[in-house]
């Protein structure tokens, strides 16, 4: 499966915005009927989305529903039941429980491929090993401002350390992608790259993002340097050479664990 780094928002009431969007670079687009559409264009967007999908020769392209506790979001399910298309992924907003994401893979087609959870509140967190292992979710987002006024916190990255930390546990336990919280200041690029390569480091290696120019600095961040891709090359064709045995390289002993950290590098920056 494709290692996806990068998710771009483009809100759903702005149908001129979606093919930009699908052009932009990033990995995979989210069309948004949720916080970006006002109350009143919910129901024109979800009829104009569900439109433009059915007609798109776009492939990573999907959208991201209203909470499924809502009247709007029973509205997108049903939508979506009747217009039974073939996606990529739906995103389902501030989900707190297993139960609740059990539900939704009951009531969406099979044409749709991976759910997406968002964990935006402290009870969502504490799930968050259960929301993710189940076999439909492959992908999970981050919602830390929500995940903030939930708990009434600052949204500083130290504040916010301990969630991320805990949600990275959580994923990669149940094998599920999971996406940092798209940088709130769009233009702030130097800080979305140096904020992203401290999540990287937290073990999350992929990003959201709210404007297209955000997704070259997600990609620099997550991306492997040639050093290091040329590195993780020789510890593995060490490794088989020493027919699994424990080897030295650059002075280093070599294990399985490091095999294992260079295995994924190659696979996470194959061109």
């Amino acid at each position: 499966m494709m290692h996806h780094r990068s998710l771009l928002f483009v809100p759903g009431n702005r149908p001129d915005r979606f093919d930009k969007a699908c052009m932009a670079g990033a990995d995979l687009v989210c069309i948004d009927l949720e916080d970006a559409v006002g109350a009143g264009d919910k129901d024109s967007s979800r009829t104009d989305v569900l439109s433009w999908l059915s007609q798109s020769d776009h492939k990573n392209v999907s959208l991201r529903i209203n909470g499924i506790d809502t009247d709007a979001g029973q509205a997108d399910i049903k939508a979506l039941q009747e217009a039974d298309l073939s996606l990529p992924f739906v995103m389902a907003p501030k989900v707190d429980s297993k139960s609740e994401i059990n539900d939704l893979d009951d009531a969406l087609p099979s044409g749709v491929g991976s759910l997406f959870p968002i964990i935006e509140s402290a009870q969502g967190l504490e799930n968050a090993y259960d929301i993710f292992n189940t076999s439909r979710v492959t992908m999970g987002l981050f919602g830390a401002v929500d995940y903030g006024a939930d708990l009434d916190c600052a949204l500083s990255w130290e504040t916010l350390l301990f969630a991320r930390s805990r949600l990275a546990n959580a994923a990669a336990a149940a094998d599920t992608l999971l996406f940092d919280v798209p940088h709130i200041i769009a233009r702030d690029l130097e800080d979305c790259e140096a904020t992203t390569r401290q999540a990287k480091a937290l073990g999350i290696h992929a990003r959201a993002a709210i404007h297209p120019a955000q997704i070259a600095a997600i990609h620099r961040a997550l991306s492997a340097s040639t050093f290091e891709i040329e590195q993780a090359k020789a510890i593995v064709a060490a490794y088989e050479k020493a027919n699994g045995n424990v080897v030295i390289v650059d002075g280093k002993f070599i294990e399985a664990p490091v095999v294992k950290k260079a295995l994924r590098v190659l696979a996470q920056n194959e061109s």
